[in-house]
C-alpha cells in the first residue's frame, strides 16, 4: 500500500520540503510621522506610527534581521491635508525625508515607497475628487499627474523602488515615463497591480488615517465577487505598462489570485498580509485562541507556496526571528 507517512519522518521531511521562507523574502511596512513618540496602533498591537527620530532604530532592526526591506507610508495630521494631496510629493514631505534618512544611515537596507494619495488628502480618497451627476468621482487622469510627481519626488529622494497603490488606469504607464525622463531609469517599479476593495483594509486606515471622509473605494478598486478575467486584465495591463515586479492585495483570501499570476507572468510576484489579516491573528493569539508563531509562518508558508517571491506583511521582524530560532 502507498504510505505517505514514511517521507515524513524527522530525518527526511527537511530534505523533500519544496517551500522555502526565510526573513529575506519578508518586506515590513512602516508608517512614518514628523515627531512626537511612537505611537501604538489600537487596532494592530505591536505596531507602531514612528516619529523620524526612530527610523535608524527600526531601519537597523530590520537590517540585522535580514529582512527584504522595508515600505514606507506616510501620516499626517488633518491639517497638513489638502484636496491635492501635496504633501504625498512635497520635496520635504514626510516619507521623502523618512527615505533619506534610511538611505543615509543604511545604503544597504531596500526601501520601497508606497506611492499614492490617500494618506495625505483630506477626503481620504486616491485621487483627485470631482462632483459629477451621480455625485462624486476620482478623476482617473488628474490623479496621474500627481501621482508621476509623487513617484519621482520618492526616487529623487533616494527611494529603491516606488510602489503604486492608487489603482489609477495608467498609473505605471505614468509614472515609468516620469521616472525615465526625470533620470531615474534604473528605480523598478513594484505595482499594486491586483488590489481588491477588500474588508482587511480597516486597521491601515486607521494606522495612517486615511479613512475616505465620504463614499467608498469600490470605483477604483477591484469587485471581490469579479473572475480570475479581472485579476489577470489588471496585471497584463500593468506588465505592459513597465511594471518590474506585480503584487496582489490582500494576500490569504486571493491565494486562488496569486497562482493564476504566478502561472501566467514571467515576473517576481508580490503578496500583501494586510493589516486585517495581522489583526485576526494578533487578536486570537492574544485570547490564547490560536498559537501565534505556528499560525503565522503557517499563513506565510501558504503565501510562498502559492507563488509570492516577496511578502509584505507586519510580522516581518517576529517571523525573522522565529525562523532564525528555528
Amino acid at each position: 500500500m502507498e504510505r505517505p507517512r514514511r517521507l515524513r519522518s524527522p530525518l527526511l521531511r527537511r530534505l523533500v520540503a519544496e517551500v522555502d521562507l526565510s526573513p529575506r523574502h519578508l518586506i515590513l511596512p512602516l508608517f512614518v510621522k514628523e515627531g512626537g513618540e511612537p505611537e501604538e496602533v489600537a487596532s494592530m498591537p505591536g505596531v507602531f506610527r514612528h516619529p523620524l527620530s526612530r527610523l535608524p532604530q527600526v531601519g537597523e532592526a530590520a537590517l540585522e534581521a535580514g529582512l527584504g526591506g522595508v515600505i514606507l507610508f506616510g501620516v499626517l495630521p488633518e491639517e497638513a491635508k489638502d484636496p491635492w494631496g501635496q504633501g504625498a510629493y512635497a520635496e520635504e514631505g514626510v516619507v521623502q525625508r523618512a527615505i533619506r534618512l534610511l538611505k543615509e544611515a543604511f545604503p544597504e537596507l531596500l526601501v520601497l515607497a508606497d506611492t499614492c494619495l490617500c494618506e495625505y488628502t483630506d477626503h481620504g480618497h486616491c485621487g483627485v475628487v470631482r462632483q459629477g451627476p451621480l455625485g462624486f468621482y476620482v478623476d482617473n487622469d488628474a490623479t496621474l499627474d500627481l501621482l508621476a510627481k509623487t513617484a519621482l519626488s520618492q526616487a529623487q529622494a533616494g527611494a529603491d523602488v516606488v510602489a503604486p497603490s492608487a489603482m489609477m488606469d495608467g498609473q505605471v504607464r505614468a509614472i515609468r515615463q516620469a521616472l525615465d525622463q526625470g533620470g531615474f531609469p534604473h528605480v523598478p517599479i513594484l505595482s499594486y497591480a491586483v488590489k481588491y476593495a477588500s474588508a482587511f483594509y480597516g486597521p491601515f486606515r486607521e494606522a495612517a488615517a486615511s479613512a475616505p471622509q465620504f463614499g467608498d473605494r469600490s470605483g477604483y478598486q477591484m469587485d471581490p465577487r469579479a473572475g480570475l478575467w479581472d485579476a489577470l486584465r489588471e496585471a497584463r495591463l500593468d506588465d505592459l505598462e513597465g511594471a518590474d515586479l506585480l503584487m496582489v492585495k490582500p494576500a490569504l483570501p486571493y491565494l486562488d489570485v496569486l497562482h493564476a499570476l504566478r502561472e501566467r507572468f514571467a515576473k517576481p510576484l508580490f503578496a500583501y498580509q494586510v493589516s486585517g489579516e495581522y489583526a485576526m491573528l494578533k487578536a486570537a493569539a492574544l485570547r490564547g485562541w490560536l498559537e501565534e508563531r505556528r499560525a503565522v509562518l503557517e499563513s506565510l508558508y501558504a503565501l510562498r507556496r502559492a507563488g509570492a517571491q516577496g511578502i509584505l506583511t507586519y510580522y516581518a521582524l517576529e517571523a525573522a526571528r522565529w525562523l532564525k530560532e528555528g
